[in-house]
């Protein structure tokens, strides 16, 4: 890659970046896998930086490249999580927990449970503010698809969330 190349793809690296690591800690839950997953996006980016033609789909390409990363990294063994029926150390109950914070914990312990492509529509269409066709494209599947992995992505958080669905419900 020749100096040009590389002082645009700082530029768009250094704009995107923050915005890229949102989106990958909305899909896995968790700021170090999300930083992984951004990474993985990026250096996939810079490798084909000088074959791109469309600069104006990066986004596009970035946001498909982190959600098959996410994907991928869900399916490997050692990523699993173990089940164990009393936690190492109590999680911390000093005092309050504002209606905001609480809300958000609830959303995204419900995305946990969601399954990973549904999960990433749901990201994709709902917090990315993506429309279905938009969705579809980042995914690489057709719209009808986008749109039955909404409804099941829904009907899965819905299931997850449970009773806190209402008090999500009253604290908006």
């Amino acid at each position: 890659m020749d100096q040009r190349d590389e002082q645009e793809f700082a530029e768009y690296f250094e704009a995107r970046r923050d915005a890229v690591r949102r989106t990958a800690y909305l899909l896995c839950g968790d700021w170090h896998r999300a930083d992984d997953l951004a990474q993985t996006a990026f250096v996939a980016l810079h490798r084909r930086w000088r074959k791109v033609r469309d600069r104006g789909a990066l986004d596009a390409y970035v946001r498909r490249t982190v959600v098959r990363a996410m994907i991928d990294e869900s399916r490997r063994p050692w990523r699993r999580e173990r089940f164990v029926e009393q936690l190492p150390e109590p999680a911390p109950t000093d005092g309050e927990v504002g209606d905001t914070v609480a809300t958000r914990s609830a959303l995204l312990d419900g995305l946990k449970k969601v399954p990973p492509r549904q999960r990433a529509v749901l990201v994709l269409r709902f917090l990315e503010g993506l429309d279905v066709a938009a969705t579809a494209e980042s995914l690489k599947c057709s719209e009808g698809t986008v749109k039955s992995q909404t409804a099941r992505g829904l009907t899965a958080l819905r299931e997850a969330l449970g009773d806190s669905l209402d008090d999500l419900r009253s604290a908006t």
